[in-house]
């Protein structure tokens, strides 16, 4: 079964969320970088200091079902790239655009844990996944103000 888009996203959505998508992107490439090679190369690894990269993404938090959360973000930023990208946003099947959202919503989701773990659990913070979480909590704002217009969840504003 294949749904209509109802009402098509605002163009400062379309172009903020693949701006976001990108950064969000290249953020948790250097994380997945950083976890494979070495977190020497995370300039905020300190373990003095409440910031400390490295105690964050070396900790048994910074995996869920044995897979690295850094890896977990690359691929959710692949895939929203791809769905945020004016190109995903022009698909006219109800289900790309609600899994957009749903994808979000789940990662949101994952944010709230991991910084939940990082203040209580690990007493450390580290900036570069601060920077993919501001970005996943900005992509959950946006979308949660585009996709129930868009999706037909409330009525669409009218045309001015």
């Amino acid at each position: 079964m294949t749904r209509e888009v109802v009402a098509p996203a605002p163009r400062w959505a379309i172009y903020t969320t693949f701006v976001l998508t990108l950064l969000g992107f290249a953020d948790s490439l250097y994380l997945t970088i950083a976890h494979f090679t070495t977190s020497a190369i995370l300039s905020c690894a300190d373990s003095r200091s409440v910031i400390d990269c490295a105690a964050v993404t070396t900790s048994q938090w910074s995996y869920l079902f044995h897979v690295p959360v850094a890896v977990l973000g690359l691929i959710n930023f692949t895939v929203l790239v791809a769905l945020c990208s004016p190109w995903g946003w022009r698909v006219a099947n109800y289900w790309v655009h609600l899994f957009r959202f749903a994808l979000v919503v789940v990662g949101l989701g994952l944010v709230v844990w991991l910084v939940y773990a990082e203040l209580v659990k690990i007493n450390h913070i580290c900036l570069y996944c601060t920077g993919v979480h501001l970005i996943t909590l900005a992509l959950f704002l946006i979308l949660s103000n585009v996709a129930p217009r868009q999706l037909g969840w409330v009525a669409a504003e009218p045309a001015e």
